[in-house]
């Protein structure tokens, strides 16, 4: 049979099937419509097997794709096949990744980007205009409120924040043009905790998008699809990868509000790289696992910090006496699961500002990484008045309650006991 024959056939193939899907975009790996566990989707969902019957994922390096004539490439940009067009809009690797996620979300699709950013981005641009209202909580990471505040208010959307646990400050706050509810939950850097059931019913009543930034809890510890919000958001660069490997982010939503999200992404070029997604989806393997080590190593620093004299407060609902632990132990479905990200304020000395004490107990870690990343299997530290907040004027961090005196934590994966000598390196010496 001569190569033409064979395309010929594939071409006749491809017509005689009316659901103008591609046959790579068909199957899943895993049957979604049984009822498996999140770890078991965690490890098999998204993927389509090429007819190489690969096991592992495969990273699909390519920037474009081949068609088997004219008439199939017209049908694939026109709309009526779906399939693949360019990997600024669709690439394998990437939506193996977004079915995966989808999946773990509970959420019937999701959109990945290039950056968690981009995803923050993303949405903006996706359900909000000119002469719009964004209203969003004051604990929010200090690059989104730049966003907010430079950009989307540059563009002639207002924004206005309210305290992320104040039910009542939220209600009053909502306007007639109010079109977004966007909170953090848990948020950067204090944890706190947000009522998504309180705030779902309040958008549903007012008609308003509710998005959840759910980067600190992942899925393997909170939905917030499930508690009623519209659209999750997720800087994967986080837990979703766990190792500080790459960047990346991700929407989550109905198949309606993503496409809206993909149309932007795709004309805007906020994509994904393959390599990313390959990595997010190993990532994903072993997320549900290292949040329960990560949540273990958390509650036992905490619980060193709020004994500790030379510190005055510890932000984490994982606490019981936090005034967010109830509705935390609600909304995380996962048994003493709080999320790793904690902020503790740290007292003056005689010698000290409570700078410069939060500087020396930095400083003096041996072990602990100093960075602003987090979500890494090696546990972070950072000062964020200095760093991630540093851009916010003294009055919006004071709003944010980002103080002179606060470290932000993020507990990692070693051995409990050596974070916890290494914290107490500086905070003996105050």
């Amino acid at each position: 049979m001569s190569q033409s024959q064979t395309k010929d056939e594939n071409n006749l193939n491809q017509k005689n099937s009316n659901d103008g899907l591609d046959p790579n975009w068909r199957n899943d790996a895993l049957d979604l419509g049984l009822d498996y566990g999140m770890q078991t989707i965690a490890v098999r969902a998204g993927q389509h097997r090429t007819d190489e019957g690969e096991h592992s994922e495969p990273i699909f390096t390519t920037s474009s794709y081949v068609y088997q004539s004219a008439a199939d490439a017209a049908e694939h940009f026109d709309g009526t096949k779906t399939g693949n067009v360019y990997s600024r809009h669709t690439n394998p690797s990437v939506r193996t990744f977004e079915r995966r996620l989808a999946a773990l979300e509970n959420g019937e699709r999701a959109v990945a980007t290039a950056s968690g950013m981009g995803a923050i981005l993303t949405m903006c641009l996706a359900y909000l205009k000119a002469g719009d209202h964004l209203l969003a909580a004051n604990q929010l990471f200090g690059s989104s409120i730049g966003l907010f505040n430079n950009y989307m208010a540059k563009f002639g959307v207002e924004v206005s924040y309210v305290d992320c646990f104040d039910n009542e400050a939220w209600a009053n706050a909502v306007q007639p043009n109010t079109k977004v509810i966007y909170c953090e939950s848990p948020s950067n850097p204090l944890a706190q905790i947000c009522d998504i059931g309180y705030l779902s019913e309040l958008c549903k009543a007012n008609d308003i998008l509710l998005v959840v930034d759910n980067c600190f809890a992942t899925p393997a510890l909170q939905r917030p699809l499930d508690l009623g919000a519209d659209v999750v958001i997720h800087s994967a660069t986080k837990y979703l990868d766990g190792q500080g490997r790459v960047l990346g982010g991700a929407l989550v939503g109905s198949d309606k509000l993503m496409q809206e999200a993909f149309t932007v992404v795709r004309s805007g070029g906020i994509s994904m790289s393959p390599f990313n997604a390959w990595v997010f989806t190993k990532g994903l393997e072993t997320l549900k696992l290292r949040m329960q080590a990560h949540c273990n190593n958390a509650n036992q620093v905490a619980e060193f910090l709020v004994n500790h004299p030379n510190v005055s407060t510890v932000h984490f609902s994982g606490l019981s006496d936090h005034p967010a632990h109830e509705l935390a132990t609600r909304q995380h479905h996962m048994k003493a699961g709080y999320g790793a990200i904690m902020g503790f304020e740290v007292k003056a000395s005689d010698s000290r500002d409570t700078k410069e004490a939060a500087w020396h107990v930095i400083d003096s870690t041996q072990m602990v990484s100093i960075t602003n990343n987090l979500g890494d299997a090696k546990t972070t530290i950072t000062h964020p008045a200095t760093t991630t907040h540093f851009r916010l004027t003294p009055e919006a961090r004071a709003e944010a309650g980002v103080k002179d005196g606060l470290i932000r934590l993020s507990v990692g994966l070693e051995d409990v006991e050596d974070i916890i000598k290494d914290l107490a390196r500086g905070l003996d010496s105050l």
